[in-house]
């Protein structure tokens, strides 16, 4: 069973979430996605803005007719910084050894996957899926194999068609409750209208 791990914030989840976990699913015969909300991510400045339980309901409510894609809480359990090591060991040990694991990420994390904690050992627990964003046509491999020469052998490099959304963009047009329609699920959408979720103090209501 091949089995794909999307970790992020998801603050909040989005189309492009969506496209990417189906561009890896049909590149790399996946059998299904697990979308992975962080607890408390090491490499991020700032704390999300939604609290994890409702990241995960958001991801819920985005993948509920997606039955080959997942939401896993594993991250969200764990206390202290999230390290992607830690999750592949827990997940390895959860599946048993006919799970194939397969680690999507974009380029751009890549080039600081020597950084991580123990690459080497994510790299003997995972094969690694790497998303080619426009703009990074020219990434240093062979200076990232002489860096991570584990690498070697590790790595599928996927497509998928470019969504321009972020979540920064998404949490500022939800703070002045501009319409989100066409870069979230509706069920999404709704769920962050009804919670209201990133709103200003300003506006009378805090981001939860």
């Amino acid at each position: 069973m091949n089995v794909g791990i999307l970790g992020g914030t998801f603050d909040p989840v989005h189309l492009g979430h969506l496209s990417i976990a189906d561009a890896a699913m049909n590149q790399a015969a996946l059998d299904r996605v697990l979308f992975i909300p962080a607890g408390q991510p090491r490499l991020k400045q700032a704390e999300p803005l939604a609290s994890v339980d409702h990241r995960l309901e958001m991801v819920r409510l985005a993948i509920e007719d997606r039955p080959k894609f997942q939401v896993c809480d594993i991250e969200a359990q764990r206390p202290g910084p999230t390290y992607s090591v830690d999750t592949l060991v827990e997940l390895s040990a959860k599946l048993g050894p006919t799970a194939d694991l397969f680690f999507i990420l974009g380029i751009d994390v890549l080039g600081h996957l020597d950084r991580w904690k123990d690459p080497e050992r994510v790299l003997g627990l995972c094969r690694l899926l790497v998303l080619d964003r426009p703009g990074e046509e020219d990434f240093d491999w062979p200076g990232f194999y002489s860096r991570v020469p584990e690498a070697e052998g590790k790595v599928q490099v996927i497509t998928a068609p470019l969504v321009d959304v972020s979540g920064t963009e998404l949490r500022r047009r939800a703070s002045t409750g501009e319409p989100l329609t066409g870069q979230v699920p509706d069920a999404v959408g709704g769920y962050i209208r009804e919670q209201g979720f990133y709103l200003t103090e300003r506006e009378g209501r805090a981001a939860i």
